[in-house]
């Protein structure tokens, strides 16, 4: 078989050469000519001398057929030509590989025989470097076998017959058992291939001998053995090489040319042909089906079906006659008249895909090994799909499962469409970045979102060519849930929404800024437009609630103006007065009747003007609130709510912790045709906080009240933690909401409802949480809270916890709401801060001995007339800290300390323990409240009282906030504090 038949001296016979011959050799190397006295054995004498013939035989071979077959290649100027010349240089270039390392061969046997007690014999550069020994020749093999394949030999040949003729002699030098009637280009390709396999086969022979003359201890041996070993498997890998190439040479003249164009390929071998084995394939009814070693064609009639062995898999049939196979695209099946032939098909299929997916042929012979090896059903490849879909022309180049893209990997279209991303039985699933490529040049929308069997589900940040972004959540590919759409900045019409989303268009509750009109909208949509109850504020301070129907107004409404004149009728759309409507002024004052707007005559009206009226408590005319009522608070944002209760009711599973709460990525508005962005660096869930098994291992441990306070600090304050991140997208919402156009006093009331709302939400996903975790250790689910004992943990517990993340906006609105009356106040203080603490104690009705004079170093006139900041200074000092923190309760307990220093002052002036009565007690507070001159004092009190723990209702707390409101009021009043100065100035000047 193969070479064996070649040449006498083919085949893998272990037999050993002739004595004589080894005689011949050592005698050489050992007579009085060689000049030493060898020490070597007989076989690295023989070795030596191999070496020196073969490389002689390759300089000659490279002289008187290499080199001339160059310059006889076929004309360049067509394909086959150029590749033809090509295979013959890669030839010329193994030989010479082969050549240098025969060189070095020789050199370390030389130093070894010259040199016996100076060099070991695992010197040898045959036995310590046998793998790159075996490399060389392998690579002479593959340069050989691919000229066969195409009988490059044969066509190089024709162009100087009469040169090859007249060489003929020369060749059979070379050549044993060459026959003078044989072609040149069978002597050609016999000359480059019968001197090596000789060598290998004195290699082997020579090296089993050799390691018969090895002592079993000796650290040689093992070389030795090895070394026998790879060349013996060399000799089985060449025939099994030079059958196939022999097959496949004659697999070509059996196609048609336009076939044989399209198949043929120097590197190409036929491994299994159905004309050789018999075989049926269905459905594609193919008449020929031809194994390569990279690819199965099946071929039907002038349709050429070629399949890439890498996505090949092989699954065995249930009646011993059939296999299937699998691949992106197809499912046939292969059926043989006998178990035989399906077997052979079968096995020869497995091991040509286990050989592609390897990237390189068997060694030593395709699927030589004790078990047959078997092809992993998980596997990377690229492909291009053809069929009809939305993959259709698309190359996916990734992870593979049983002939579907599964796990990582990247789909690319012709139109420049990129995605990267997760990918489950054939379809986008998992976090992925796609580009869509816009008509703009370098423009384009890129997604960076979750999918789900094909389409964006759940969250993800989209930036699109317009240079709009939208952050938030989807599914089956369109906007759904919450989410935030906005423009940039620069865009001609800026505009940002905040709120639900249903089927691509805006639908719900949201938010709407017109930063060029200078409103927002804030109430709810249908079909993206403005739909139902709505409120409008204007970067002017009006305010407009009513009714909208199809993005117009509709209907009675409401409108606060800056200074607080309301009026309730009808509009049209500018909000302009139209109809029926009545205005109330801030001074009482009421008109009612019809209004009308001409174009440049103004706002006309035909009604009664009420003057009679009382102007109204100026505390309720300010606090007129918008939107009470209107949007329960309890479902503005389930948008929001609504993953993470979906997120908790799912056990919390890891794959869907990022996709429903949302992942973090620094996003740019600048869209840039690059690979690179097409990665996205994201904050992956098992970075920072851990795997959610540690988040709920974590929050078992931390259930005692300090414990658990802790614990929620330590979570809302983490962007990475499920609440810490349901907190973050609770505060964009309110921002949202709030700040900028939305900071107007009459959605103090609105805002305040939805900072109570989001501590409730964020008790109950803490609860979901803690329950999740009980379940996963088996523990019993705790008892349902009730009521009263949830809204104790609410406002006692989480409240204070995430009011400072609201706390800027908030207080802000509150400043507003307040500003009248605060502006009073500080005038108060103003006034008051003119006396000396002695005058003001005076003026404030505080006995005289409760005045803390002893403790200052002062002249009896100084101390009753140049005292200023003095007095009660510890308690002043105190409830200035009470601006240093956000927290209601934190507030409180500043206010009773406050309350303690005053009462230790007088207990100390009087020198005894004394309970200061209320009567006592207003006066002193007032005073130490003038000296602390906090600013927007009514602002921290009501902001107080709101907030404040309803335990606390009727209790101490409650008692000294009432106290220090009575300060606020009392100071408000001007108490003819101008007056009263005048007449005390005029008579004593300090």
């Amino acid at each position: 078989m193969g070479l064996a038949s070649e040449h006498s001296l083919g085949g893998w016979a272990l037999n050993l050469l002739p004595p004589l011959l080894f005689t011949l050799i050592y005698a050489r190397f050992t007579g009085p000519e060689s000049g030493t006295l060898a020490m070597c054995s007989p076989e690295e004498a023989a070795l030596l001398r191999l070496e020196e013939v073969f490389s002689e035989t390759l300089t000659r071979i490279n002289s008187l057929v290499l080199q001339p077959l160059l310059t006889a290649a076929p004309d360049p100027s067509d394909s086959w030509g150029r590749e033809c010349l090509r295979l013959l240089q890669q030839l010329q270039n193994s030989s010479q590989q082969l050549c240098k390392v025969t060189e070095e061969s020789l050199q370390s046997l030389q130093e070894r025989l010259h040199h016996p007690d100076s060099t070991g014999l695992e010197s040898l550069l045959l036995l310590h470097s046998a793998d790159r020994v075996l490399q060389v020749h392998m690579e002479y093999i593959d340069s050989y076998t691919s000229c066969v394949a195409v009988q490059a030999f044969q066509k190089a040949a024709k162009r100087r017959s009469e040169y090859w003729r007249s060489q003929r002699k020369e060749l059979r030098q070379l050549l044993s058992g060459m026959s003078s009637e044989g072609s040149v280009g069978t002597a050609l390709g016999q000359a480059l291939r019968q001197p090596l396999t000789h060598h290998v086969q004195q290699y082997v022979l020579l090296l089993l001998r050799l390691g018969d003359t090895v002592g079993e201890r000796d650290p040689a041996r093992e070389l030795v053995v090895h070394a026998a070993t790879l060349f013996g498997n060399l000799q089985s890998f060449m025939r099994q090489a030079l059958d196939q190439a022999l097959a496949t040479q004659a697999l070509w003249h059996t196609l048609s040319s336009r076939l044989r164009d399209v198949l043929c390929t120097p590197a190409r071998r036929l491994l299994q042909d159905s004309q050789d084995s018999p075989v049926t394939v269905t459905p594609l009814r193919a008449e020929r089906a031809l194994l390569f070693d990279d690819a199965l064609v099946l071929l039907q009639g002038n349709n050429v079906h070629t399949f890439d062995l890498k996505l090949m898999w092989v699954e065995p049939g249930q009646d011993g006659c059939t296999f299937h196979l699998l691949t992106p695209e197809e499912a046939f099946s292969f059926c043989s008249k006998d178990p035989e032939g399906q077997v052979a098909w079968q096995w020869k299929v497995t091991q040509a895909v286990c050989q592609a997916l390897r990237g390189k042929k068997d060694f030593p012979v395709l699927g030589a090994g004790p078990e047959p090896s078997e092809p992993p059903t998980c596997r990377c490849g690229a492909y291009t799909f053809y069929a009809e879909g939305r993959f259709c022309q698309a190359t996916y180049e990734g992870e593979w499962y049983w002939g579907r893209p599964h796990g990582k990997g990247t789909l690319k279209w012709p139109d420049g469409q990129n995605h990267v991303g997760d990918f489950c039985q054939g379809l986008e699933h998992g976090f992925g970045i796609r580009l869509v490529p816009q008509a703009s040049e370098d423009k384009f929308d890129c997604y960076k979102c979750h999918w789900r069997e094909g389409s964006m589900c759940g969250y993800g940040i989209c930036e699109y060519s317009t240079n709009e972004v939208y952050k938030g959540y989807f599914q089956e590919g369109l906007r759904h849930g919450f989410g935030v759409l906005e423009s940039a900045p620069q865009a001609p019409q800026p505009c940002k929404y905040t709120g639900h989303w249903e089927r691509g268009q805006r639908s719900g509750y949201g938010i709407e800024e017109d930063s060029d009109r200078g409103e927002r909208y804030i109430g709810m949509w249908q079909a993206d437009q403005r739909h139902g109850p709505g409120v409008m504020v204007t970067q002017a301070g009006v305010c407009y609630q009513g009714t909208f129907q199809a993005d117009k107004i509709v209907g009675p409404g409401i409108l606060l103006s800056d200074d607080d004149s309301l009026y309730e009728g009808n509009f049209t759309r500018g909000l302009t007065l139209l109809g029926k409507g009545k205005v109330t002024f801030p001074n009482g004052i009421t008109l009612e009747g019809s209004f009308s707007t001409g174009a440049g005559r103004g706002l006309h009206t035909q009604g009664v003007l009420d003057t009679a009226a009382l102007p109204p408590d100026p505390s309720s005319t300010c606090k007129r609130q918008l939107g009470l009522g209107a949007f329960p608070v309890e479902s503005r944002w389930q948008g929001v709510y609504g993953p993470f209760g979906d997120f908790v009711r799912a056990g919390c599973p890891g794959d869907l912790r990022e996709a429903l709460l949302g992942f973090h990525v620094q996003s740019s508005r600048e869209l840039r045709k690059s690979q690179e962005y097409l990665c996205c660096e994201r904050t992956h869930p098992e970075d920072c906080v851990g795997r959610m098994e540690d988040i709920l291992e974590e929050l078992l441990q931390h259930r005692e009240p300090e414990a658990l306070q802790q614990y929620l600090r330590k979570a809302l304050s983490n962007s990475l933690h499920p609440l810490g991140k349901l907190l973050q997208t609770l505060m964009l919402t309110f921002q949202a909401t709030y700040t900028g156009i939305g900071a107007n006093k009459h959605l103090q009331g609105l805002a305040q409802e939805e900072v109570k709302q989001h501590a409730r939400e964020l008790w109950a996903a803490y609860r979901g949480l803690l329950q999740v975790a009980l379940e996963r250790k088996g523990q019993a689910p705790e008892e349902e809270e009730d009521a009263e004992t949830r809204d104790l943990q609410v406002h006692g517990l989480v409240l204070p916890l995430v009011l400072p993340s609201f706390y800027s906006e908030l207080f802000t609105l509150y400043l507003l709401l307040h500003e009248r009356e605060d502006s009073l106040y500080s005038q108060g203080i103003a006034n008051l801060s003119l006396f000396p603490d002695t005058k003001l104690l005076e003026f404030l009705d505080v006995q005289k001995h409760l005045w803390p004079l002893k403790d200052l170093t002062l002249t009896t006139n100084q101390r009753y007339s140049l005292v200023r900041d003095k007095c009660f200074l510890s308690a002043t000092e105190c409830l200035q800290k009470m601006i240093t923190t956000v927290d209601p309760r934190e507030k409180l307990e500043v206010l009773e300390r406050t309350y303690g220093e005053i009462e230790a002052t007088v207990s100390r002036v009087l020198g005894q323990e004394h309970k200061l009565p209320m009567d006592d007690l207003l006066p002193l507070l007032i005073y130490v409240v003038s000296r602390a001159r906090i600013q927007h004092l009514g602002a921290e009190i009501h902001l107080i009282r709101d907030m404040m723990d309803p335990m606390h209702t009727g209790g101490l707390y409650d008692f000294l906030l009432t106290a220090l409101e009575s300060c606020y009021e009392h100071i408000q009043k001007d108490m003819k504090l101008h007056r009263l100065y005048g007449c005390w100035n005029s008579k004593e000047p300090w």
